[in-house]
């Protein structure tokens, strides 16, 4: 499955104020794995940046002057992003300055392009009542973010992809090393199979252990081990 990690910077907080998106970064992900692929562009805003603004993600009207504007990227950032699944940190803040910048350009929001998956409130379901901000997340899940000293959206992209893979791992497979990458599949379309399994079988200390404790089983759950019953 292809997903694509996404973070923007802004001018400031609300898009209904006139602010707007500065930069914007996504990192593509494909069974779990990280491709290389990466989609990085700042923008010009035509406008001032709220110096609070500033003071989180360091960047300028005078760093921005000479960059595109959005719509200059907006196709090349929607065929980028079509077809895969969206994962925000706090969604709601950056899909409501891309369905700004959308609107103004006459065009429908991003979630008619593809679907999107907000992480903060995934983190706030799994670790209820803790911090879940990006750096909390980090440092949970032990995720290196030492060059964060500001934000930015390639930056903050990137430890998210390491955030949400540790979060969630398990949940797509038992053993995600055993994921295929998009080219190892065989003539007929399926993934190919590890060249080598290895069979480990029981030996009888460990059968007779798994007898004696399915006896025991039975005995407490009054005759419902469903285990003496397959035997």
């Amino acid at each position: 499955m292809r997903r694509i990690v996404l973070d923007t910077e802004t001018t400031g907080l609300e898009p209904s104020d006139g602010h707007r998106v500065i930069e914007i970064a996504c990192v593509e992900l494909f069974d779990r794995r990280p491709t290389g692929r990466n989609f990085h562009r700042y923008l010009n805003p035509d406008r001032e940046i709220d110096a609070g603004a500033i003071q989180v993600h360091g960047l300028t009207t005078d760093f921005l002057a000479d960059k595109p504007r959005f719509p200059d990227v907006a196709d090349e950032f929607i065929e980028f992003v079509e077809g895969a699944e969206l994962l925000i940190h706090n969604a709601p803040f950056d899909v409501g300055f891309l369905n700004a910048e959308f609107a103004a350009m006459g065009r429908p929001g991003i979630e008619t392009i593809c679907p999107v998956t907000d992480t903060l409130a995934m983190a706030r379901e799994i670790h209820p009542g803790k911090r879940n901000s990006l750096d909390a997340l980090c440092e949970r899940y032990q995720v290196d973010n030492s060059r964060r000293a500001l934000h930015g959206a390639l930056l903050d992209a990137q430890l998210l992809a390491d955030v949400w893979l540790a979060m969630t791992r398990g949940q797509d497979t038992l053993d995600i090393s055993l994921v295929s990458a998009p080219s190892a599949v065989d003539g007929s379309g399926a993934p190919e199979r590890p060249a080598h399994l290895t069979v480990v079988r029981a030996s009888a200390e460990e059968l007779a252990a798994h007898a004696a404790m399915c006896e025991r089983i039975d005995k407490e759950s009054k005759g419902r081990c469903l285990w003496q019953r397959a035997g």
